[in-house]
């Protein structure tokens, strides 16, 4: 009678991204399931060079090879706790896995690592959701359409109106830039920071988008309008996987009358398809925001996003929504600061909002 081979147990553990040959082939397995950049080690690895907060992850592998990945930032705020999240500071991420079995087991080896880590919550931003953990669908949704093959076909895919506020722009013959130099760096952390400020939020610090463009080099870069010289419109995007991602942008005061921002947009959907993209992933908008009525306005179809988060027993769920209650006076307040003085304080808050 033959004996049968022992079954091998798939092994769960945290990563060493530190080790560039772990991280590199986390990016492989990454790659293989057709993730976001919210899922690799390159984004994880920014995140802390330009927050301090922590980069890690758990690996799920059998026989040597990865069957699972679950990219982590372990988030500290005097001011919002500690979280693990899945990932720092982005829209995306989650649970990558060959089977629906050792997506349960990451999320519940996450559970005990945030034991371990202190850390009363864990939130997931996509892929695979446990469904015992709290689930929400509704709150937010992205936007993605395909980029068309011409200029004159990419304008007539935005319905008339917003055709209209483009050709607008057009019309002034603003200057547009794109590049990762010194100069296109400090132009886009100006406009980014006039943009949060007006909108009553913290700036992230500049070390984060200086970390970003370093780590994903060519497939990133800053697209950035100018009239008369001064910048009034800036995007940093990154590209992956055929798409563009516009991820941080804003405007100047100026920026609207001068149609600045639907000028940005526009071009660098030009410019991502001269790179070779397909695809213009326009984000995540809280539901029914302006921000998301926006880009409906641009003809992209909103797709409702899902997300999870496990909150120890007896601990409080964090509340980091902008939109709370809890923020609305302070962000009034916020508001009113002159902005060198939002610029200081900004960084030293925004670090806890992953």
């Amino acid at each position: 009678m033959n004996t049968p081979f022992p079954l091998v147990s798939e092994q769960l553990a945290l990563a060493d991204l530190r080790d560039p040959g772990e991280a590199a082939r986390i990016e492989g397995f990454v790659a293989e399931l057709g993730g976001s950049p919210f899922h690799r080690p390159t984004w994880l690895r920014a995140v802390e060079q330009g927050t301090g907060q922590q980069a890690m992850g758990l690996v799920a592998e059998r026989c040597g090879q990865l069957t699972g990945w679950l990219p982590l930032t372990l988030v500290h705020s005097p001011i919002f706790g500690r979280a693990l999240v899945s990932s720092g500071f982005a829209v995306g991420g989650g649970v990558l896995a060959h089977s629906g079995r050792t997506a349960t087991r990451l999320c519940r080896e996450a559970q005990r690592v945030a034991i371990r880590w202190s850390c009363p919550v864990i939130e997931l931003r996509g892929g695979v959701l446990p469904s015992e953990w709290e689930i929400c669908s509704d709150s937010h949704c992205g936007f993605v359409a395909g980029l068309a093959d011409s200029v004159d076909a990419q304008l007539l895919a935005v319905p008339r109106k917003q055709r209209a506020e483009i050709r607008k722009g057009l019309a002034l013959q603003c200057e547009v830039t794109v590049g990762t130099s010194p100069e296109d760096r400090a132009a886009h952390y100006a406009v980014y920071a006039h943009s949060v400020h007006n909108l009553g939020t913290p700036v992230f610090p500049r070390r984060l988008f200086e970390a970003m463009l370093d780590a994903f080099g060519s497939e990133a870069d800053i697209l950035t309008v100018r009239h008369a010289g001064e910048p009034v419109a800036s995007v940093l995007s990154i590209y992956h996987n055929g798409a563009v991602m516009p991820y941080w942008g804003g405007g100047t005061s100026a920026a609207r009358h001068l149609r600045a921002n639907e000028v940005m947009y526009f071009e660098l959907m030009l410019h991502a398809r001269r790179r070779g993209c397909s695809r213009f992933d326009f984000g995540r908008s809280k539901t029914g925001s302006g921000p998301f009525n926006y880009k409906k306005n641009w003809g992209f179809e909103p797709q409702p996003l899902a997300y999870a988060s496990w909150t120890a027993p007896g601990a409080q769920k964090r509340d980091i929504n902008p939109s709370s209650d809890a923020y609305s006076a302070k962000i009034a307040l916020w508001k009113r600061l002159p902005l060198p003085v939002a610029n200081l304080l900004g960084p030293l808050i925004s670090t806890g909002l992953a």
